[in-house]
């Protein structure tokens, strides 16, 4: 909201001022949509380091405290109070639900799992060693070729069924484009399952045998989902806003919104840190690879440490250092050699003064590729149970925005530093 307090420019003599905005929380911002109007002038931010690209009541982030709120409330006391469709549920409608809402929508939810059965049919026109992701991009686009009955995105009706289908849908895409990518049947959703147990069982079973959810393992992934839904306006979900504020359909905005998570600097970064991990082998060359981190000369990195955004220790890195604990126990891994790994280079970081004075703590990419190998998943399908999880945020994000009265398609400028104006000549003249 506006206050009071401006803020003055003052450009060859000539002074302009804009108001201030305050938020519930974090930097105040200077309202400068006037300023190319004002003074002929605009703003370079790359990065948008220091640019707030819309006003939303959806996520904060303390980066100085390690905070996150996922509209209003801890992500610590959500992770270990409610169950990600509560989350799911908190996202969209801003509260968390009531008993009788809870079990409704959970209804819903499973009630949605199938997808067209001739969406089958897409799979097989990708190569068997396609990268999920490529699958991913490529299926949740052409959702839109199949739900097109409620397309009138004014309509919050259309606006909830298009959210509760691709919450439902998506861990039934995502399970099938494992299976096809490991030449195993598709397994259809089971409905006496709750939302996580039914995704493993998905992406598990097989028509052999009964597969039994581990309910420590559900816990754990249920976790992973919670962690990931949603991160306030980072790369992902500005893409998904910026498609949206053309009138495009939610199914396209997602797939753009995977698109661009699929990138090694965003969603991709845990694989990232469980191949480092792989490369650094074993406990005794941790002093090696920590030397080579501080080296400005060696283009080695140390994945899994820093954020862009959080400057103190990654809450979610914490919990979800308690669930990899968790989950190591329960499948007799305490041992495992990649987790003492993790724990040695932990300690160092949190210890060595480089890091310390850097600020470059463990964030949420450290254990979670750890839990997810524990689990069965391969490294190649971190970033689709990223996506899935991510897909409540976007939706939510993408709501959010299409119901704002001052949304604009995006149109961001530019400092064009190419050639000047110059005539074009004659071909034998040049």
């Amino acid at each position: 909201m506006s206050t009071n307090r401006t803020a003055t420019l003052t450009i060859d003599g000539k002074t302009v001022e804009f108001p201030v905005m305050v938020g519930t929380h974090g930097q105040d911002v200077i309202d400068i949509r006037s300023l190319g109007a004002k003074t002929g002038l605009f703003t370079y931010d790359s990065g948008f380091l220091s640019t707030a690209s819309c006003q939303s009541k959806v996520t904060f982030i303390d980066g100085d405290k390690g905070e996150l709120l996922y509209r209003g409330y801890p992500i610590e006391q959500l992770a270990e109070k409610c169950n990600f469709l509560e989350v799911a549920w908190l996202l969209k409608h801003g509260e968390l639900p009531s008993a009788t809402q809870k079990t409704e929508f959970e209804s819903t939810i499973k009630n949605h799992t199938m997808v067209h059965e001739q969406l089958v049919k897409f799979y097989q026109g990708f190569r068997r060693d396609a990268h999920p992701m490529a699958v991913m991009v490529g299926v949740v686009g052409a959702l839109s070729a199949f739900y097109h009955d409620v397309t009138d995105f004014s309509d919050p009706e259309h606006r909830t069924i298009s959210f509760n289908r691709l919450i439902a849908k998506l861990p039934t895409i995502v399970a099938m484009a494992y299976k096809y990518n490991t030449g195993q049947p598709f397994m259809y959703p089971r409905n006496d399952l709750d939302y996580t147990a039914n995704f493993m069982h998905m992406m598990f079973g097989t028509p052999c045998e009964e597969y039994k959810p581990n309910p420590v393992l559900v816990h754990a992934l249920d976790t992973i989902f919670t962690l990931h839904a949603d991160h306030e306006q980072n790369a992902s979900t500005s893409t998904v806003r910026l498609a949206g504020s053309s009138g495009a359909n939610p199914f396209a905005c997602i797939s753009a919104g995977i698109a661009c998570l699929w990138g090694p600097a965003h969603g991709g970064a845990n694989e990232a840190c469980l191949e480092m991990l792989e490369e650094i082998g074993d406990v005794s060359r941790v002093g090696e690879y920590i030397k080579r981190a501080k080296d400005k000369n060696d283009s080695f990195k140390l994945m899994g440490f820093g954020h862009r955004v959080y400057k103190n220790f990654d809450p979610r890195a914490k919990l979800m250092g308690k669930v990899c604990a968790d989950v190591l126990g329960e499948l007799g891994l305490e041992n495992d050699r990649l987790f003492k790994l993790a724990k040695e280079l932990e300690k160092i970081a949190l210890e060595d003064p480089y890091f310390v004075e850097k600020k470059l703590y463990p964030n949420v990419d450290f254990y979670s590729g750890i839990v997810q190998k524990a689990l069965g998943i391969p490294t190649s399908m971190f970033t689709c149970i990223f996506a899935l999880a991510r897909t409540v945020g976007w939706m939510t994000q993408w709501e959010e925005m299409i119901t704002d009265p001052e949304y604009k398609i995006g149109r961001p400028r530019q400092l064009y530093t190419g050639a000047a104006r110059r005539d074009v000549k004659a071909l034998a003249q040049r």
